[in-house]
């Protein structure tokens, strides 16, 4: 025979005005307030906050503000007075005064870790073995660095430690098992020389058509008149030999766009154009990619970093189209938010580099 034994947990109802709730379930609500006035209607309404994001604040709120008001909302002037009444409102007395060095209140101290984890921190130990124990007490610092790499302990491992293991260099010195990595000296480049290109002499050469004048670099060039802009975009469309056209950072902007747009489309030598970081709005964009599809020779085109970051969706679409369209570009700058569009124009680049069998084969496609 089993005994078993069983227990109930008993419940206090809840109750109200000393009357269980299940006493007012028949009473009809609307009734009741029915019977009270407005005046006992406002009381009950103030002592009442019904939780109702359907309703106004206003009355959701128990507070009532019985004044009228003085004016439309000053949202200035309302900060200013909050601030005046902050910095004119002394500060509640302390309790207890403040002393440097001592502890006001109760300090807090955490409990101790339990027994159990005590325990199992100093019981954990590792049995590897006399030939194992052997070979790692006689072991340097380096090669149990190394083995830590092999055996994929990154994590216990600082950076610089890490990367010697893999390429089997030294430690660094100070950097031991133990060694903390600090931060790598910051190196220090120089500054790029200035463009000292003559813009009035490259104009020149442009317009004589010299045939070992084939890379034109105007980068970085500040300041260049629209004059100087329309002589070279002209002189352009009757070159035969220039085949890299860098204006990068030099001040284009929409109103020079219809000019290079027109020698883009009379040239037939242009191999890469390069006008990143300009001020070139995404129609004008649009509108240079339409003129690589009149004589189809430029196989590289950068437009990346212009003042409008986001091409939109319609433009990128455009974009792709004009693309697609383009049997001989190899490469492209430019940065596009749309999965669609980056996809379906790098396969085309890639496409057009199956097709004409060139050396662009690693990353056709570039933001």
């Amino acid at each position: 025979t089993s005994t078993k034994t069983t227990t109930t947990t008993m419940t206090t109802p809840a109750k109200l005005y000393g009357k269980d709730l299940s006493v007012y379930d028949d009473v009809d609500v609307d009734e009741l307030l029915n019977k009270l006035t407005a005046e006992e209607i406002s009381a009950l309404a103030k002592e009442v906050d019904p939780d109702d994001n359907f309703l106004p604040p206003s009355q959701r709120n128990s507070y009532e503000c019985e004044k009228d008001p003085t004016g439309p909302l000053n949202r200035k002037q309302l900060i200013e007075h909050i601030n005046k009444e902050a910095l004119e409102t002394p500060d509640k007395p302390e309790l207890k005064p403040f002393v440097a060095g001592t502890v006001r209140g109760k300090k807090w101290i955490p409990p101790p870790p339990p027994v159990r984890e005590q325990e199992a921190d100093e019981q954990i130990a590792v049995d590897l073995g006399d030939e194992y124990e052997q070979a790692l007490s006689t072991a340097t610092q380096e090669e149990i660095i190394d083995l830590a790499a092999i055996l994929g302990f990154h994590s216990m491992m600082n950076q610089d430690q890490y990367h010697a293991s893999l390429l089997n260099k030294g430690q660094p010195v100070g950097l031991g098992w133990d060694g903390i990595t600090k931060a790598s000296k910051q190196k220090i480049f120089p500054i790029d020389p200035p463009n000292m290109t003559d813009t009035d002499e490259t104009i020149k050469k442009v317009q004589n058509d010299e045939s070992k004048f084939i890379d034109l670099n105007w980068n970085n060039i500040k300041n260049i008149s629209d004059e100087k802009f329309q002589n070279l975009f002209e002189a352009l469309e009757n070159n035969t030999h220039l085949e890299t056209l860098s204006l990068a950072n030099s001040g284009l902007s929409d109103r020079h766009i219809e000019k290079l747009a027109q020698a883009i489309e009379n040239n037939d030598t242009l191999k890469v154009v390069n006008v990143e970081t300009n001020f070139i709005s995404p129609t004008g964009v649009v509108r240079l990619l339409k003129a690589l599809l009149k004589k189809k020779s430029v196989e590289e085109f950068r437009a990346a970093n212009q003042r409008s970051q986001v091409l939109g969706n319609k433009i990128e679409m455009e974009i792709t189209q004009l693309i697609e369209k383009n049997p001989t570009i190899l490469r492209l700058g430019l940065h596009l938010e749309y999965n669609d569009a980056r996809h379906r124009i790098a396969t085309h680049l890639q496409r057009n580099i199956d097709t004409i069998g060139t050396n662009y084969s690693i990353n056709p496609f570039y933001t």
